[in-house]
């Protein structure tokens, strides 16, 4: 065939996967079922457009094609939306892929005839939920934050998990003196190097992308490709587990304040989309439809034990605590297989295991009928049961960055407000920003609201803060304290009695002796309690001493009490000599009446 020929094809099958994907949301199914039905229909059993039977190089686009997902999965959630729900996504990620592992093995082992380990093989392929699936269906999903983030968690971590399942029993099989040690042995150096490897390819790569700016936009996504690669490629290399790897990776580059982030995600959630597409559509053209013949009744009673049994056992046994008898089935119900399971299925066939043409079969009818049952009523079984809100479960940015922002040193950082973060309801001037940044945007119920320092946070609220980039690593532990505390006003320190008339008294700020007026901790040999303003158009700001007098700090010192310094400032402000100087003055007045 001529390469415009398979170029043309190509792009065909690509347009064909697209308006599946809309299709899909019309009939409330699955895309992915729709990808794999494209496959089938042009394949040798549909009309025979494709002769496709290459499993080594199916394999081999899927385990790509998992990676750039994986990664994308992490870069998209980030540490800091996965943190509060760890605990429940590692015990799902490890106790509920083995329980599923366990009770579909045994379920093949006494439907099929086949061997104790043989059913575990095909019990630890279908154990794995998908990534791609489960991220598509968050996407369109309102399920509640931490139901989402759990299993988006899940879905990302427990691929590694199946993979050296699936891996260990083909050694089983074929080696007579292997046995669960070395199963155990395989489990530990792989995901030890997989996190090892993850880390520090994440966390290097933060440091190179926050330490040099690269030329043009463009390189950025490039930039994070290699990182993928290199994550990957190296936990590979050396016998880890790359998938695990990647997705650390993502999640170090997701949970940091890097230049171009907005562009970066947004170029790996197109990428993962063509890798989706790609994977699904090769998947579906492996597949012989004319042969399900002679598995169709066993397949079936697999994929309702799959769905009706061993998942939902395994997340009320798995899920960990925290989680409500609704909660917990919906997560029994969401585990949606997918695309990894059937690359898992090509593994045996590769290897040359007896009976491995029969598993991919298998595996991909049960796999098929699961999740169209699953997929197409979770979302109406998530809402019946109050596991629902009103917001997306996850949201995504209309806004980009552009490139004349980063040339001129700034960056724009966007942080979404959860329900239960400690600046919520808080006003903007409370959040304790850097002199170095502002918040330029709310984008509150799909609207832009412009904040002024009076504005209110509500949940749900995305903010966009402009900072510049020699602040940005300030923002990480400002954000952490956004989510957890404490931020905002502090208690005012009891005024010490005097016996005397109220100090007040102004000088020049001299920065040998009294330091940085941003950043001071003390003023005038006083401990400083609450930093309650600081100065934009210069460095200054407004604080509180451990002794309950008030101090401003600048080209200028004043400290005394609240009516004396109210005094001298209504002055200032009358005399300032440019509208910035007169509303920084307005604003320490504001905050010294409140």
């Amino acid at each position: 065939m001529a390469d415009g020929h398979l170029i043309l094809i190509a792009g065909a099958l690509l347009f064909a996967g697209i308006a599946a994907s809309l299709l899909a949301g019309r009939l409330r199914l699955p895309s992915l079922v729709l990808f794999l039905g494209i496959g089938m229909a042009v394949g040798s059993d549909g009309l025979g457009w494709v002769d496709f039977s290459n499993y080594e190089l199916a394999r081999e686009i899927g385990i790509i094609a998992l990676a750039l997902i994986l990664f994308e999965g992490g870069l998209t959630a980030g540490f800091g939306e996965i943190r509060p729900v760890l605990r429940n996504v590692v015990s799902l990620a490890l106790f509920g892929t083995l329980i599923t592992a366990a009770i579909c093995g045994l379920a093949a082992t006494w439907l099929f005839g086949f061997t104790l380990l043989e059913g575990l093989l095909i019990g630890a392929i279908v154990s794995s939920t998908d990534g791609a699936a489960i991220f598509a269906l968050l996407r369109g999903s309102s399920l509640k934050k931490k139901l989402g983030r759990t299993l988006e968690g899940e879905a990302g971590m427990n691929d590694p998990i199946a993979v050296l399942l699936v891996v260990g029993f083909i050694d089983w099989i074929e080696k007579p003196d292997y046995g669960i040690v070395d199963m155990l042995w395989l489990f530990v150096t792989e995901v030890g190097i997989g996190v090892a490897i993850g880390g520090i390819v994440g966390l290097g790569a933060v440091q190179l992308f926050q330490r040099f700016q690269l030329a043009t936009p463009g390189l950025y996504p490039v930039a994070s490709i290699a990182s993928a690669a290199l994550a990957f490629g190296a936990a590979d290399a050396l016998h880890g587990s790359g998938f695990l790897a990647v997705y650390l990776a993502g999640l170090a580059l997701g949970s940091a304040h890097i230049p171009a982030k907005h562009t970066i995600t947004s170029f790996h959630q197109g990428l993962a989309w063509v890798a989706q597409l790609t994977m699904f559509l090769v998947l579906g053209l492996l597949v012989f439809p004319s042969q399900f013949g002679d598995i169709w009744l066993e397949g079936t009673v697999l994929a309702l034990v799959l769905a009706f049994v061993a998942r939902p056992i395994a997340a009320y046994l798995a899920a960990g605590p925290g989680f409500s008898f609704a909660d917990r089935t919906v997560l029994g119900w969401a585990g949606l297989r997918g695309a990894v399971p059937v690359v898992l299925a090509t593994f045996p066939v590769l290897a040359g295991v007896n009976n491995s043409a029969d598993f991919f079969d298998i595996v991909f009818f049960a796999v098929l009928l699961s999740t169209v049952l699953q997929g197409s009523t979770f979302e109406a079984l998530a809402r019946k049961l109050g596991a629902t809100a009103d917001a997306p479960t996850l949201t995504t940015s209309a806004l980009s960055e552009t490139g004349t922002i980063r040339q001129l040193g700034a960056d724009s950082v966007e942080y979404e407000v959860l329900g239960d973060d400690a600046i919520v309801d808080m006003r903007i001037r409370d959040l304790e920003l850097p002199r170095q940044a502002v918040v330029n945007l709310i984008v509150r119920d799909e609207q832009a609201v412009p904040p002024r320092g009076s504005t209110k946070v509500k949940a749900g609220d995305r903010l966009h803060v402009l900072i510049r980039r020699e602040a940005l690593p300030l923002m990480r532990e400002l954000t952490d304290r956004w989510r957890s505390g404490p931020i905002g006003p502090r208690p005012r320190p009891r005024r010490i009695p005097e016996g005397h008339a109220p100090v007040f008294h102004v000088r020049p700020w001299i920065p040998a002796q009294d330091g940085d007026p941003v950043t001071t901790t003390a003023v005038a040999g006083r401990a400083v309690v609450d930093r309650v303003r600081t100065r934009r158009d210069m460095p200054g700001a407004l604080v509180v001493l451990e002794d309950g007098y008030y101090a401003v700090t600048g080209p200028v010192l004043a400290l005394g009490r609240e009516q004396l310094l109210s005094q001298w400032v209504r002055r200032k402000a009358r005399a300032a000599r440019n509208d910035a100087e007169r509303s920084w003055w307005e604003e320490v007045l504001g905050a010294l009446a409140l």
